[in-house]
């Protein structure tokens, strides 16, 4: 059995969740909260297998909630939020950064599928081995810029590279900052980045990021060029694939790959194809295998391309398998990966 607690300030809302949980035999629900400040003491009391977390909630927000059971209770948070302002979805990005494993949107009268789909995610979220959230013990100031860690096993390439490409998925969002993070002011090079998140909670993501780390965030526009784009960091925007053709971004609605759109696999493979362009790849903590054949692509032009170990990964899935297919040249954990980006762009 899956011991579910269930928290949100609506009375309406939690009675909903906590229906569809129990039209299912493999869940069960050991108890609900309406804030914060009580969910955490039913965390200590119950020990639930995986937490439904809203945002917006009075006394204790699931910000600070997620916060602070991911650094003294750590257990797998689903947030349920339908939070779509500017500072409630800051909160859901920082909550994903802070641990919760994954976000979903509220139930829709006019959505018959999200139910299976809220039974899925629970079902998977609740088997995610979290730890001891060291940057949710930090609250206010583990959303600040990440630091550079300064020790890397690997020098940089010999090769040079003119541009840095990302991808990531579940639990994207704090590795993402952890890794760009780590880059520092006058990186000369463009960095592209893929994020699977959901478009209703994709729109204020770039602006986020762009507050975690040293480096300028926008969403990409079709028609930039690489050479307009040195330090910057372009985002994909949600639902569209972004890709590099003639050194240009152009942003393409063409069909999902691996189920995706942003799809990882589109960029890599569109770098990979490009003629005297050098780049070094990283593939980060997701499900799936999205980002795998791309980087086998990358690797094959000569590219240098980085996996996110299984001990730092939220979900070992797409890092996982661009090891076995070979398109990983080096495994790292989490925290090396942006310093040894920052090493390879400087090596020119």
């Amino acid at each position: 059995m899956i011991r579910v607690l269930v928290v949100d300030d609506s009375l309406t809302v939690r009675q909903r969740l906590i229906e569809i949980l129990e039209t299912d035999r493999e869940f069960v629900v050991v108890g609900q909260a309406g804030d914060g400040r009580r969910a955490i003491e039913l965390v200590a009391q119950l020990r639930p297998d995986v937490i439904t977390l809203d945002i917006a909630m009075p006394d204790m927000t699931g910000l600070a909630a997620t916060e602070h059971i991911m650094a003294h209770q750590p257990t797998p948070i689903l947030v349920v939020s339908a939070s779509f302002n500017r500072g409630e979805l800051f909160d859901t990005y920082g909550a994903l950064a802070a641990g919760a494993v994954d976000v979903l949107d509220k139930p829709k009268p006019d959505d018959p599928g999200w139910e299976a789909r809220f039974l899925a995610t629970v079902r998977l979220v609740s088997k995610i081995k979290v730890i001891t959230h060291p940057r949710a013990r930090l609250g206010a100031m583990g959303r600040t810029r990440a630091a550079s860690e300064p020790d890397v096993r690997l020098e940089p390439s010999p090769r040079g590279v003119d541009l840095v490409a990302v991808g990531a998925s579940t639990g994207g969002p704090g590795a993402l900052a952890t890794v760009l993070g780590a880059i520092g002011p006058g990186f000369p090079l463009p960095i592209l980045a893929i994020l699977h998140i959901d478009a209703q909670f994709a729109g204020a993501f770039a602006e986020w990021l762009g507050q975690q780390i040293r480096l300028p965030v926008r969403l990409a526009q079709d028609g930039e060029h690489l050479d307009q784009l040195a330090g910057r960091v372009r985002l994909a925007p949600a639902d569209v694939h972004l890709a590099v053709h003639h050194r240009r971004l152009r942003l393409v609605a063409s069909p999902p790959r691996n189920y995706c759109r942003p799809s990882v696999d589109v960029l890599f493979e569109s770098l990979a194809a490009e003629a005297n362009l050098r780049v070094a790849a990283a593939l980060l903590t997701g499900m799936g295998r999205d980002g795998a054949t791309g980087m086998l692509a990358i690797r094959r032009a000569g590219g240098t391309t980085i996996a996110q170990d299984e001990a730092t990964s939220v979900i070992y899935g797409m890092p996982r398998e661009a090891v076995l297919v070979g398109g990983a040249e080096h495994e790292l954990p989490l925290g090396e990966i942006g310093p040894l980006l920052d090493g390879l762009g400087r090596a020119r």
